[in-house]
C-alpha cells in the first residue's frame, strides 16, 4: 500500500514516507518505457543532425533550418496538454502505445519530404503524436518506483541525452551512405515495432489495481498549484537552452567554422555522453538528499549558462570536444531533478496531468528557441551571440526555481 500524501495550500507536499514494496518487474518496465522515450527523442532530433546538408539540397534558407524543429515542438506542446489528461483517464500503457504507432508512421513518411511546407506539416504531426509519451512514462514510473524514484527518473530521462548521441552518431552516417530518406524510414519502422513491445510488456501498476481517474475539480486544483507553476517556468527556460543548442549546435559549427557534418555530429555526440552520465548520477544523489533537489537543479542551470558562454567562445575542433561533454552534463542533468519535483508536489493520481501540463510549458521554450536563434544567427552571423541568447534561458530557470517551496518534514 501507499500512504496518502496530504498537500498544503501552497502546493508543497508534507514529507511522509511512502511504503511501496519493490517489484523485480519494475526494471523491465523502466527499460521498456525508457526505450519508448529514447526512440521518440531520436525521431525528434534526427533532423537537427543533418539539417545543414539536407536543408541545402532541399533549397531551405539557413534561417529556416530550425522550422522543422519548431513545427515538431508546436505539436508536442499541444499534445502534452491533452496527453497528460488522457494518461490520467486511460492509463499510461494505452496512451504510450497509441502515441508511438502513429509517430512511427509519420517518421517513415518524413523520408518522402521534398519541400519546406511538406516537412513542416509532417513534423507538426510527429509532435502531436509524440506529445503523450512523456506524461505516460512519468505516470507509469511513479506507480512502480517509490524511494528510488530519483534514480528511476534519472535513468528514464537519459532517453533524451542518449537520443542525441545515437542520432548524431548514426543518422549522418546512414544519410551519407544510403540517403537521409532511408534514415528516417528506418527510424519509423523501429518506432512502430517498439510500440508493439510496449503494449505487450507494460502493466500500469505492480498490484494491477485500478488507478483513480482525474476529475475536473482535480484538474483545476493542479492548475492552481504554485510550485507547479514555478517548476513549469523554470523548465521552459532550461529547455530553451537545451533544445536550442541541440537544434543548432551542428549547423552553427558547420556554418561558422566549416567543420564537416560528421565531425560536428561527433562533437554533439560527446555532448550527449556527458548528459547520459550526469542524469542517473544526479538522480541517484538526489534520492539521498530529497530536500535538496531544488538546490542541485539551480546549480546545474547556472553551470549550463556559463558553459554555453564558454562554448560560444571556442573556435577549434579540440576546444569543442573538450567543452562538449561538460556542457552536455549541465544541459541535461537538471531534468531528473525537475521531473522528480513535479511528482512530489502533487498527489499520485494527478501525476499524468501535472507532468503533461509542466512539459507543455517546458516545450514552449523548445519550440521558440530554434527559430529565434536561427533568426539571430541569420542576421548577425555571430556564433557567440547565438550562444549568449541560449544562455539566457537557463539563467531565468535558475532564478525561478528559487521560488519553489521546499518539501516540509
Amino acid at each position: 500500500m501507499e500512504t496518502h500524501i496530504p498537500s498544503n495550500s501552497d502546493g508543497t507536499i508534507n514529507h511522509i514516507s511512502r511504503v511501496r514494496p519493490t517489484h523485480p518487474r519494475r526494471w523491465l518496465i523502466l527499460f521498456v518505457v525508457w526505450g519508448s522515450f529514447l526512440l521518440s527523442y531520436i525521431d525528434r532530433v534526427a533532423w537537427s543532425s543533418v539539417a545543414a546538408p539536407v536543408g541545402q539540397s532541399l533549397g531551405i534558407a539557413v534561417g529556416m533550418l530550425g522550422a522543422f524543429v519548431t513545427a515538431f515542438y508546436i505539436g508536442y506542446v499541444i499534445a502534452n496538454i491533452v496527453g497528460g489528461l488522457v494518461t490520467d483517464s486511460l492509463g499510461g500503457r494505452k496512451t504510450l502505445t497509441f502515441a508511438l504507432i502513429p509517430l512511427g508512421i509519420a517518421t517513415f513518411f518524413f523520408g518522402n519530404t521534398q519541400s519546406l511546407s511538406t516537412g513542416v506539416w509532417i513534423q507538426l504531426a510527429m509532435g502531436l503524436f509524440a506529445g503523450a509519451d512523456y506524461s505516460a512514462g512519468v505516470k507509469i514510473l511513479t506507480a512502480w518506483f517509490g524511494k528510488d524514484r530519483g534514480r528511476a527518473m534519472g535513468i528514464y530521462t537519459t532517453g533524451t541525452s542518449l537520443g542525441v548521441v545515437i542520432a548524431n552518431a548514426i543518422v549522418p552516417s546512414i544519410s551519407a551512405s544510403y540517403g537521409w530518406e532511408a534514415a528516417f524510414r528506418l527510424l519509423g519502422i523501429i518506432t512502430f515495432c517498439w510500440a508493439i513491445v510496449t503494449f505487450v510488456t507494460i502493466r500500469e501498476t505492480p498490484s494491477l489495481a485500478v488507478q483513480d481517474r482525474i476529475r475536473k475539480s482535480d484538474f483545476l486544483a493542479v492548475l492552481k498549484n504554485r510550485n507547479l507553476i514555478w517548476l513549469a517556468i523554470a523548465g521552459c527556460g532550461a529547455l530553451w537552452g537545451t533544445v536550442g543548442f541541440g537544434a543548432w549546435g551542428n549547423a552553427l559549427m558547420t556554418k561558422q567554422y566549416g567543420i564537416s557534418p560528421v565531425t560536428a555530429g561527433s562533437i554533439i555526440a560527446c555532448f550527449g555522453v556527458g548528459a547520459v552520465i550526469a542524469k542517473p548520477t544526479l538522480g541517484w544523489l538526489s534520492d539521498f538528499r530529497k530536500g535538496k533537489r531544488k538546490e542541485f537543479a539551480i546549480g546545474c542551470l547556472v553551470c549550463f549558462a556559463f558553459l554555453l558562454f564558454v562554448f560560444g567562445h571556442a573556435s577549434t575542433v579540440t576546444q569543442f570536444y573538450v567543452v562538449a561533454p561538460l556542457l552536455g552534463a549541465a544541459a541535461f542533468g537538471y531534468t531528473p531533478l525537475l521531473v522528480a519535483q513535479v511528482t512530489e508536489v502533487v498527489e499520485e493520481k494527478f501525476v499524468g496531468a501535472a507532468a503533461g501540463l509542466t512539459n507543455a510549458v517546458w516545450q514552449m521554450g523548445s519550440a521558440a528557441a530554434p527559430l529565434f536563434v536561427g533568426r539571430v544567427y541569420g542576421q548577425t552571423r555571430s556564433f557567440e551571440l547565438a550562444l549568449v541568447v541560449l544562455a539566457c534561458g537557463p539563467l531565468i530557470g535558475a532564478v525561478t526555481l528559487a521560488f519553489v517551496a521546499s518539501r516540509k518534514s
